[in-house]
């Protein structure tokens, strides 16, 4: 997403004094909408953009303060510690892990997206709760 295109959608739809403005291209779209307690943005999702099939990796290993390393969900979504209700959890604290494991799944869009380990550790804490909401770039796992 380019925030640059995005601020000037905003923008431009602030200016024309429309509630409501949406753009589709076959790369992007955005929609705006203005109400009486400010601008929300709803990202609408694009028309040719692929199927997410596979696994996904976080794309965080910055360093915590404490020397712990965390994972973070790379959208926003719900949170699993396991492939289906009932079964074991992909991981728990105290698991040695390698780099390409499966951590979790998180839901997005009906698409559960299996985040896979950044690098290799051991599971310090988790810090969400199964089935839980998550934010893009919340911290999901601290990995010593």
């Amino acid at each position: 997403m380019d925030l640059e295109k995005l601020k000037e959608f905003i923008e431009l739809a602030k200016s024309s004094g429309v509630e409501e403005l949406q753009y589709e291209s076959e790369q992007e779209s955005y929609s705006v909408s203005f109400s009486g307690k400010g601008t929300q943005y709803m990202p609408m999702p694009q028309a040719i953009a692929p199927a997410v099939v596979g696994s996904l990796s976080s794309g965080s290993d910055e360093e915590v303060d404490d020397g712990t390393r965390k994972i973070t969900s790379p959208f926003v979504g719900t949170f699993y510690t396991a492939p289906s209700p009932g079964s074991q959890p992909y991981s728990k604290v105290g698991d040695k892990v390698s780099q390409g494991k499966v951590l979790c799944i998180v839901e997005a869009m009906k698409i559960m997206n299996e985040i896979e380990a950044d690098f290799s550790g051991e599971i310090v804490e988790i810090c969400v709760e199964n089935e839980s909401f998550v934010e893009f770039g919340q911290v999901l796992f601290k990995i010593k």
